[in-house]
C-alpha cells in the first residue's frame, strides 16, 4: 500500500512504544492485507468485511491505529481478533482519541513478539449486488436457455483487491444505517472508549447467523479458460452465493460475474386478454417454475430484471421478445413474466345487441324496482404469429347476479370468481375464431326474484 494512501483508506499502523503518551508513539509500515472477504446483502445497504493482516507485535503496550476516512465503514463495528496465541494477547480497548477525526486506536497486550496474524472485522455501506438473467427461446418457444448473473458495484470509498465474495439474499433489520454511522464523529458523540461489539444492533437470529460464517481463506483466481463457479447454500432463513476464487473491485467500478447457466427449461407462453387490466391490447406471458421438473430447483433465485430473446434460426440469430422484473423466487414457485403487449395477436369484443326486459314494479304499481339487461357479445380472436398459441380471455362483470350463454367456439370456459368468467383459446399459425356469448346481468329487484 503506498504511504499517500493512508489517509485516504481503511489502514492500520502498528504503533510501539514503551511510553502511554500518544505524542511518543513509533510508526510501523503497515503490512499488505493477506486476504479479505466481502459478504453483501441485497435488501440492505450493508457489507460485513474480514480481512486478516500480519502485525509485528512486540511484548508489552502495542497500539493499532484504523483510519476511515473518506470511506463508508461504520466505526463503531471494528473488531480484531488473533489467529495465532490468541491466550497470550488481549486486545483491551478501542479508542476514539478527541480532535482526531476518522480514526480509532486498539490498545493491545501482549505476551509475545514477532509476527502474528490477526483478522480484523467490520461493516460497510456502499457496497451492492443485484441479479439478472438472460433468456433465450428456442425457436418453437416450448423451452428457453437461462443464464444468470450479479453485478457487483464498489461506491465504498476503498478499493478491494483478490477479495473473495459472497452474496447474501434475505431480510436484515439494522438499527441505524451504517452510512449515517460512519458520517458521526465522534460515534454517536462520545470520543472515548466505545467498546460496541460487532454484531450489536442485529436481532438474536441474525447474530447467531454471522457467527456461523466462519472465515475461510480466499482461493486464487481460476483459470480464465473457463467461467468461474458459484457456491449456493442455505442459512436458516438466509441463503448465501459464494464466487470461486477472488475478484478485485476498486472503488467507483462494478463487475459483472456469472452466476449459472441452464438449458432447455420447459416454458409456457400465454397471451391475456383483459380490458380492466390492459386496455384493448393483448399481453404475452411467459412462464415456468423454480424446481426440478424444470430443470432448475437447486437454489431460491434473486429477484432482478429477465430479458427475453428467441432463437430465430440455424445462425443463432435473436429476436428480443421482452422483459420484466422478478421478486425472489424461493424453490417450488412459480414464476410468470409479464412481457409486455403482444401486436400480433388480437382480441376484438363487439357488442352486437343490447335491450331490457322482465320489468319489476314496486308495490304501489309506479315505478321500476328491478330489470334484467341483455347484452350479446362477439369475441374475435386472431393469431398473425408463424406458431400455435394459446389466448386468455377474461371478462368482468359489475355484480354477481348475472347468467351466461355460450355460442361459438368459445374454447375452454372457466368462472373465476364471483363477477368474472375466463375463456382460453388455442389457436393454429395465421388463424383467427370467433364465439358469441349472451350476458344477462340482473338489477335491482331482479337479483331477488330471478
Amino acid at each position: 500500500m503506498k504511504a499517500y494512501r493512508l489517509l485516504l483508506v481503511p489502514c492500520v499502523l502498528l504503533l510501539l512504544t514503551a511510553a502511554t503518551a500518544f505524542a511518543k508513539v513509533d510508526l510501523v509500515t503497515l503490512p499488505e492485507r493477506d486476504s479479505v472477504q466481502l459478504t453483501i446483502y441485497n435488501s440492505a445497504d450493508l457489507t460485513l468485511l474480514r480481512e486478516s493482516r500480519s502485525l509485528t507485535m512486540k511484548k508489552g503496550e502495542n497500539r493499532l491505529q484504523f483510519s476511515w476516512a473518506n470511506t463508508l465503514i461504520d466505526p463503531t463495528s471494528l473488531e480484531l481478533l488473533p489467529l495465532r496465541h490468541a491466550g497470550q494477547i488481549d486486545v483491551l480497548e478501542l479508542t476514539y482519541p478527541p480532535r482526531v477525526k476518522d480514526l480509532g486506536l486498539w490498545q493491545i497486550d501482549s505476551r509475545v513478539s514477532g509476527k502474528v496474524p490477526v483478522e480484523i472485522t467490520f461493516f460497510t455501506s456502499g457496497i451492492s449486488w443485484k441479479a439478472y438473467y438472460l433468456g433465450t427461446m428456442s425457436p418453437d418457444e416450448k423451452s428457453m436457455k437461462m443464464e444468470g448473473y450479479v453485478r457487483v458495484v464498489n461506491n465504498s470509498g476503498e478499493d478491494y483487491e483478490n477479495a473473495q465474495v459472497r452474496l447474501i439474499v434475505g431480510k436484515i433489520h439494522i438499527l441505524d444505517e451504517i452510512a449515517r454511522l460512519a458520517g458521526r464523529y465522534p460515534p454517536f458523540g462520545m470520543p472515548g472508549p466505545y467498546p460496541l461489539p460487532l454484531l450489536d444492533g442485529l436481532r438474536v437470529e441474525e447474530a447467531d447467523e454471522f457467527k456461523a460464517m466462519k472465515f475461510k481463506q480466499a482461493g486464487r483466481v481460476v483459470s480464465s479458460l473457463r467461467s468461474k463457479e458459484i457456491k449456493k447454500e442455505g442459512l436458516s432463513e438466509y441463503f448465501l452465493y459464494t464466487i470461486e476464487g477472488t475478484e478485485s473491485i476498486p472503488t467507483g467500478w462494478s463487475k459483472r460475474l456469472p452466476s449459472f447457466k441452464q438449458e432447455s427449461i420447459p416454458v409456457v407462453n400465454l397471451y391475456k386478454y383483459e380490458e380492466e387490466r390492459f386496455g384493448n391490447q393483448v399481453v404475452r406471458f411467459l412462464s415456468f417454475k423454480n424446481d426440478k421438473a424444470h430443470r432448475l430447483g437447486k437454489e431460491p433465485l434473486p429477484g432482478g430484471l429477465i430479458k427475453v430473446f428467441r432463437t430465430l434460426d440455424e445462425e443463432n440469430h435473436l429476436s428480443y421478445v421482452g422483459q420484466d422484473n422478478t421478486k425472489y423466487i424461493p424453490v417450488e414457485e412459480d414464476v410468470e413474466l409479464n412481457l409486455g403487449t403482444a401486436r400480433d395477436i388480437e382480441v376484438e369484443p363487439k357488442l352486437m345487441e343490447y335491450k331490457t326486459k322482465n320489468y319489476v314494479y314496486n308495490a304501489s304499481g309506479g315505478n321500476i324496482s328491478g330489470w334484467d339487461e341483455e347484452r350479446t357479445y362477439r369475441v374475435k380472436v386472431s393469431n398473425y404469429r408463424a406458431l400455435p398459441v394459446k389466448v386468455e380471455i377474461r371478462r368482468n362483470f359489475r355484480h354477481q347476479y348475472w347468467e351466461l350463454t355460450r355460442g361459438g367456439a368459445s374454447g375452454k370456459y372457466e368462472k373465476v370468481d364471483l363477477d368474472t368468467v375466463k375463456f382460453t383459446l388455442n389457436l393454429a399459425p395465421n388463424t383467427s375464431a370467433a364465439f358469441t356469448y349472451k350476458l344477462v346481468l340482473h338489477e335491482g329487484d331482479r337479483q331477488q326474484r330471478r
